[in-house]
């Protein structure tokens, strides 16, 4: 053993002159050569400490070479799935990853070192570590990284944060990303760079595809608008994904995902953007699929009273098989939030047929008692989806909505318009009637003096006379 290190010394002290006379004079092959010679030789000895020390060396050495100092470290990340243990291999990387810190020619190479580094630190179940490696790489600034590289990695830090339960920094991390990005069409981007552009690299193997990686982005934002109880963002996240050409050219892939937008759909408070996406859905012919969906949707977009009883009675086998679809099951916050929306539902129903309604008569109407009916009116009031005053001594709500002294005459103003503008039809109108019978009345009468035989007779003795002033003429 103590040979063999005496040669392997002699022969990496050789190539360190070779490589210092290269480097002095300028010759970049020359270097680069030199270096990646003595770290495939310290490879071939199997010495990884003495690697990871000329890793060091060479990097430190006065007026080292980018191009040397990047090829040596992109050699060396070829031999760490070659390590003999995972020790060995965390300290090869680790080496890397300080040799490459703050160079901005090797900022790619320092990524996906740290990545790896993270990876086996969360196999290792530490996902603190793993999750605060990750932070330090801010990759949205390296203009040579290829974008699906960028957008996977930016997409791993968030789930790593989502997995700690950092929801915050997996928000801020998550607006790294522009949905935009993933609708951008791949043909039409630049192929060749104009001169002095970064040349960007490849995207490794292993990196997803564009789609893909949309998929995984609305995975991962579902997971955190789960967190919050938010419906509605949670509905758009399956609805983008449902969009994705893979998904929707497969029965098998976008039938769970269509029961989960109608579920969202359901759960989320009524809102404009809950009624668009409601009645968009209701447009789209794939819902025929789910027959029992596409009835839940329309019971909601009828102005009609839904009963909670029979209405989960109905659907409670479909809530309960929630969990073999994609996504998992609803959780009893969920069934909960149901509930409340159907109320909600039901108050808005009562507040378009009725100006004025007793309590009670309110409280019959959804199956409440009245305390119960008049929190749930008030908590609508609260939130501003409905208009209603209750006057409790009276037990009476109203619906209207109070009208200042502007806004009251202003509606005079236009009642006052609609009738002037109805009388001058209705004049109209009449004027034509009028003419229209004075007409038929007239033509009525010349025919009658046409038909008279006294017309006849006057006639046929005015010819002969204008036939003999003919002939005078």
């Amino acid at each position: 053993m103590e040979g063999n290190s005496t040669n392997l010394d002699a022969a990496i002290e050789s190539l360190l002159n070779v490589e210092k006379q290269m480097r002095l004079a300028g010759d970049v092959a020359g270097t680069r050569k030199a270096a990646i010679d003595i770290v495939e030789l310290c490879y071939k000895a199997g010495a990884w400490k003495t690697l990871n020390d000329q890793i060091v060396v060479l990097s430190k050495r006065r007026g080292q070479l980018k191009q040397a100092i990047t090829a040596m470290v992109q050699k060396a990340m070829e031999y760490i799935d070659l390590t003999p243990d995972m020790d060995t291999r965390i300290e090869l990387i680790k080496t890397l990853s300080s040799v490459s810190a703050g160079k901005i020619y090797v900022e790619i190479e320092r990524a996906r070192l740290i990545k790896r580094l993270a990876k086996i630190k969360e196999e290792q179940g530490q996902i603190d570590e793993a999750a605060d490696l990750m932070q330090e790489v801010a990759v949205e600034t390296f203009g040579s990284m290829a974008k699906t590289e960028k957008i996977a990695f930016i997409l791993e830090q968030v789930r790593l944060c989502l997995d700690r339960q950092d929801y915050v920094r997996a928000q801020i991390l998550s607006r790294k990303i522009s949905p935009r990005v993933f609708d951008a069409d791949p043909s039409k981007e630049k192929k060749k760079p104009k001169e002095g552009d970064n040349i960007v690299q490849e995207a490794p193997a292993e990196i997803p595809s564009l789609l893909e990686l949309k998929r995984i982005y609305y995975e991962l934002m579902i997971r955190y608008y789960s967190h919050n109880n938010d419906y509605l963002e949670i509905c758009r996240c399956y609805k983008s994904i449902y969009e994705i050409p893979s998904i929707k050219e497969d029965p098998s892939k976008w039938i769970p995902v269509l029961r989960k937008i109608c579920w969202y759909l359901v759960l989320a408070p009524h809102d404009p953007m809950q009624s668009s996406l409601l009645n968009a859905t209701l447009e789209d012919k794939n819902l025929s699929e789910i027959p029992n969906f596409r009835l839940l949707l329309k019971q909601l977009v009828t102005m009609e009273v839904i009963q909670w009883t029979s209405l989960w009675e109905f659907f409670k086998d479909e809530y309960a098989n929630e969990k073999n679809f994609l996504g998992g099951a609803l959780g009893d916050k969920a069934a909960e939030d149901l509930k409340l929306r159907i109320i909600e539902h039901n108050i808005l129903v009562v507040s378009k047929y009725y100006s004025r309604i007793t309590l009670k008569r309110l409280a019959d109407l959804l199956c409440l008692s009245l305390q119960v009916a008049e929190k749930h009116l008030s908590d609508m009031v609260n939130s501003k989806s409905l208009i209603a005053k209750i006057d409790r001594p009276m037990g009476v709500v109203c619906f209207r909505t109070a009208q200042d002294s502007n806004g009251i005459l202003n509606s005079w103003a236009a009642n006052l318009e609609k009738l002037l503008d109805l009388v001058e039809k209705s004049c109209h109108q009449i004027h034509k009637e009028t003419m229209i019978h004075k007409a038929v009345l007239c033509l009525a009468f010349y025919g009658q003096i046409l038909q008279s035989q006294d017309v006849k007779l006057f006639s046929a003795q005015a010819s002969p006379v204008c036939f003999g002033n003919s002939l005078l003429n």
